[in-house]
Formats: C-alpha cells, structure tokens, sequence
C-alpha cells in the first residue's frame, strides 16, 4: 500500500511540475573534426542556424569519427545526430546501416545542389583542395601541374607528397596525361607505375598539415602536394610560398545523420539550414575553405577577389578534378589503398 500511495503522489506531481515547466527547445548534437575548422564554422553556420530554428546545437569534436559512428551504431541508440566528415565515411555507413539515407524532399537546399556535390546519404558541406604548392625563391621555374611536377629535369628542386594514396594516385594518373574528367575509374597499375618514377626524388613522405607547412616554411622542399588551406596560411606569413588550383583534386567533407539519431527529424531541418546559401557563404569570411553549396557564390556576401582564393570558386573549381571518395570507397578503392603501404616502403 505504501509503494502505491508513494507513486500516486510522485505521479500527481510529475504532473504538476509538467504543467508549469517551460518547454524544452529542440535539439541536436553536432560533430565536427575541432580546431580552428570547428571554431569558423560555429561562428559561421551552427549559432547561426541554432537562432534561425530556435534550436539548441551541443557539439563534439573527433579527428577520425568513424569508430565512433560504428561503436554507437552497434548499440543501436547513438548520442550523435548529425556529423562533418569525409564522403567516405557517410557512403560506408550508409551501406553498412550506419547512416541513414537522405530525403531530400525535406532537405530542398541539398535537393539544389549539383548531383556530383552529394550521395543518397551525406551533402557536401564545404570544400578543400589537395594542390601543387611551391617556393617561387627556390625555383627558377615555377611548375603549375603535375606533368611539370614529375618532370624532374625540366623542374629540378626538392619534393614532397602526402604519405596516402587519396588524391596522390590521381596526381600521378593527372602527370601522365590522364584527363581531369576521365580519372575514374583509377587506372591503379599505371598510376602505381607513375609514381614509381617519381619515387626517387621524393625526399619526404608527409602525413599531416601541419607537418606539409614546415617542410615549405622551412625550405626543406621546393615543390609538394598541399592542403590550399595549409599553403595559405604560409603564404600570409611567406608571399613567396605559393600555390595553383591548377590540376588540383577538389575534396569536400560533408553532413549526414546517424541511423537511429536520437534528434532525427531536428537533425534534418538543420541540414538544410546548414547548406542554405548564405549560411554556406559565411564560413570563408572566418576561414580559406570554399562552400559545399555553389549558390553562396550568388549571393554577394563574397567578393570576387576573395571568391577567387576559394577551391570551390566556379573558376577554380573547372581546374580542378573532382576526388571521387565513392569510388575510394569501393572494392577497386580499398584494394588500392592496401597497396600503398607496400609501395612506400
């Protein structure tokens, strides 16, 4: 008798409490890769969409979200909601239950955007480009492709690439005369055979930003595979550092939610918030990535001088080639990667 007066009181005023408690905003949790990245963009896109839908945004941060992703999927009762991460990873979860697939009846943004800018689960969020940077002191001629960049006697100087095959294996196919437009499917024994020419030269396989701008800020390389965003921040300190978009491989990050997200349909409506054009044109103004939605470029918040600095600029973008992380992603993909490991060494 006691336990049930006990909850017909605690029932009673739940009840109570209920009607005089506030409602509670709607709510997601956001992860991104941190840093400064995450900084830009909580300035630029997340405070701005969270006050537009009247929403709460709660963040998280991890540089590789993968095991996460599929740690919370096997609980089948994830945290995260929404997640900025590489295409790859949104395909992958996507066909392994992970993520769940887009309707982009309600993402109308998304459902705007080129084709080639999304997957049946993720939408391009915002862009980077792997380039061909250079010291213009140290060279008496200044390579503006990859062709020049493998043609050692022509362009003689010290070089250096990223120590992964995504994007370095489409440089080699690129230097070999390969079209921006035809590099998919990879020819793997040919591009693998290009950079086996180059391989000699090579004086340092790098593997992170950071240490891919000490090796052009130091002068320890002439001439290397760089992130735009790296190479920018050199060049603001060094004018003689500098880069081209030319042949450059266009890579983008982009959003998808998690299967099961705890805030799915929350999760949705900021989507679309998130790459509306003139939110997507603000994150330039706090950092060098270009917008994942071509449209911000239409809507006057960007000069064209600073649109011309963007990878994803409609100029420099026809530069460029277009990385197909779908096709890294695939059986051919993985196969190619499990190669690298050997070639390296």
């Amino acid at each position: 008798m006691k336990t049930l007066f006990a909850g017909s009181v605690l029932s009673a005023l739940c009840l109570s409490v209920a009607c005089v408690a506030p409602a509670v905003a709607d709510q997601i949790t956001f992860v991104s890769q941190g840093g400064a990245y995450q900084e830009a963009q909580t300035k630029a896109i997340l405070d701005p969409a969270a006050k537009r839908l009247n929403i709460t945004i709660k963040q998280d941060s991890v540089p590789d979200a993968w095991p996460m992703v599929k740690a919370q999927g096997e609980t089948g009762k994830p945290i995260w909601d929404v997640i900025d991460t590489p295409t790859s990873n949104c395909l992958r979860g996507g066909r392994e239950g992970l993520i769940e697939p887009l309707d982009l009846s309600k993402i109308p943004n998304a459902e705007k955007m080129p084709a080639a800018y999304r997957t049946p689960y993720s939408v391009a969020y915002e862009f980077y480009s792997s380039v061909l940077a250079y010291n213009t002191k140290a060279l008496k001629k200044v390579p503006q492709s990859w062709a020049d960049f493998w043609n050692v006697k022509d362009f003689p100087g010290t070089r250096a690439l990223r120590n992964d095959p995504m994007g370095t294996l489409e440089a080699a196919l690129l230097s070999d005369g390969v079209p921006r437009d035809k590099l998919y499917p990879l020819d793997v024994d040919r591009a693998y055979k290009r950079l086996k020419q180059i391989k000699p030269d090579i004086a340092v396989w790098w593997s992170s930003g950071g240490q891919s701008a000490q090796l052009l800020s130091d002068g320890e390389v002439d001439m290397l595979m760089m992130w735009n965003g790296r190479v920018g921040a050199v060049h603001k300190e060094k004018p003689e550092m500098d880069f081209t978009y030319n042949d450059g491989l266009l890579q983008n990050t982009q959003l998808c939610i998690l299967k099961n997200a705890p805030n799915y349909a929350t999760a949705v409506k900021f989507i679309n918030e998130a790459v509306s054009p003139d939110l997507q044109a603000n994150l330039p103004l706090y950092i060098d990535y270009g917008p994942g939605n071509p449209a911000a470029f239409d809507t006057g918040k960007l000069t064209a001088e600073h649109a011309r600095k963007l990878p994803s600029s409609p100029e420099n973008a026809a530069k460029q080639a277009l990385l197909s992380e779908e096709w890294w992603s695939s059986p051919a993909g993985i196969a190619a990667k499990d190669r690298w490991l050997q070639f390296v060494q």
